[in-house]
């Protein structure tokens, strides 16, 4: 049973690293002014846009290779939960924050369980 469970939290170390990774470069992609400007209409400096996109990009690359899991993780739902405070609450659930929601508790079971499993972070650990 525990190679399925493995399996399982590979699946949404990838997967969660794949959807940040792209969140991150579509943030310069389309233009990093424009979500600067999106930042400081919530009263955000605009600045914490690039600061986002990087975090962003380099813990979706940490997760799919699954280096730091835990610690990229952590970083990651700090982001989610800030863009659910600041941007996306007031929108309501549905086509609101239902989707950070789901979002944070994958970093969630990430940051209790680690993943192990094809990871970088597999090869400076002992085995049990």
């Amino acid at each position: 049973m525990k190679s399925y469970a493995s399996a399982g939290t590979l699946i949404i170390r990838v997967v969660l690293g794949i959807i940040f990774l792209a969140h991150g470069l579509d943030k310069f992609g389309s233009g990093i002014g424009n979500i600067e400007g999106f930042f400081e209409s919530l009263g955000i400096p605009a600045f914490m846009a690039s600061v986002v996109a990087i975090i962003e990009i380099v813990g979706g690359i940490a997760l799919i290779l699954g280096f730091a899991t835990r610690i990229a993780s952590v970083v990651l739902g700090i982001v989610l939960i800030v863009a659910i405070v600041q941007a996306k609450l007031g929108m309501g659930f549905l086509n609101g924050y239902e989707l950070d929601i789901a979002l944070l508790a994958m970093a969630a079971h990430l940051a209790l369980s680690g993943s192990s499993l094809l990871s970088v972070d597999s090869l400076f650990t002992k085995k049990r």
